[in-house]
């Protein structure tokens, strides 16, 4: 059974609904270990499980700055990972600054129970909603305890010395650190785009490379250097060496990034196409080269290791 999706809150009639509420950004395993839970509990109670999230993200409507805003995954990511958890329902509610005033009873009194039917409210350990986010777990509790609605808390995913959350899986991307990242996402972080004309200088030395132009200006991009990845283009996977940086041996503004990747067994032409990169491992950082001779060997340096990286996979 596929997970139906639903725009607003209007006309929805869900059998004994268990329901969670949050911006899920990157579905990660915290966010799973929630899920799996209200799941749980709806299958316990003969319900349907549904989640609730807003869009825009809310700070993208709320802060001044928002175009510097960054997001682990896009609408379209967060869906496909919403469904694979095995939820029944996705309702979107689009979030506005006229929404952002309601505060966290009325939403609970009119919108959870009185529009959507909530029989049981699964909250995250720190999660909070409603005007100025004044809606935490006590709050809630209060709020609900006129309504026929059961409420519960569900605590944070310990990683080592830490809670999983989107914010320390950002940490370790910005630091470069994929690996640490996939560990607590639960897969690899994934970046798609369109391939767009590049200088065209990898083909003069080895080594031809794609430029790509992520889909969602608000993706973020990891930490400059280098980095082992799967290449996904036609349903085809490559491995590849991807470079995000300003290309300093031949660039001397260090405001420009590109993002390029060499897929490893690839002849052809991808310009225009779609595709996707999967990090799998950092190489190195941006090193600025004496000249592109010593630019080249040093891609075969970095060509040999992906391939040692593949191998062993």
């Amino acid at each position: 059974m596929h997970m139906q999706i639903h725009y607003g809150y209007e006309d929805l009639k869900f059998v004994r609904p268990v329901v969670t509420l949050g911006i899920f950004d990157g579905v990660h395993r915290g966010h799973r270990f929630l899920l799996d839970r209200v799941i749980k509990k709806a299958c316990d109670t003969g319900g349907e499980s549904v989640v609730i999230t807003f869009y825009p993200h809310p700070r993208m409507v709320l802060d001044r700055n928002s175009k510097a805003l960054t997001f682990l995954t896009t609408l379209g990511e967060k869906t496909a990972l919403l469904e694979k958890s095995g939820i029944d329902h996705l309702i979107m509610i689009e979030f506005t600054r006229e929404f952002s005033r309601i505060s966290a009873c009325d939403f609970v009194k009119d919108i959870l129970v009185g529009k959507i039917g909530a029989k049981h409210l699964i909250v995250g350990y720190d999660h909070h909603f409603g005007r100025k986010g004044e809606g935490d777990f006590s709050t809630v509790l209060k709020c609900s305890e006129s309504l026929d609605l059961s409420v519960e808390r569900v605590e944070g995913l310990n990683s080592g010395d830490d809670i999983v959350s989107s914010s320390l899986v950002r940490e370790a991307l910005l630091s470069g650190r994929v690996e640490e990242a996939a560990r607590l996402l639960g897969y690899h972080y994934e970046l798609t785009g369109s391939v767009i004309e590049g200088r065209r200088l990898g083909r003069t030395i080895g080594f031809p490379t794609a430029n790509i132009l992520p889909n969602d200006s608000h993706k973020l991009i990891p930490m400059k250097g280098v980095y082992a990845v799967e290449v996904f283009t036609a349903g085809t996977m490559y491995p590849g060496m991807l470079s995000i940086g300003s290309n300093p041996t031949v660039n001397r503004d260090e405001s420009f990034r590109s993002i390029e990747v060499h897929m490893i067994g690839f002849h052809g032409d991808v310009y225009n196409s779609i595709i996707s990169v999967v990090f799998r491992k950092r190489l190195r950082d941006e090193i600025r080269f004496e000249s592109i001779e010593a630019l080249a060997r040093q891609m075969e340096s970095d060509l040999q290791a992906t391939r040692k990286i593949f191998s062993e996979k």
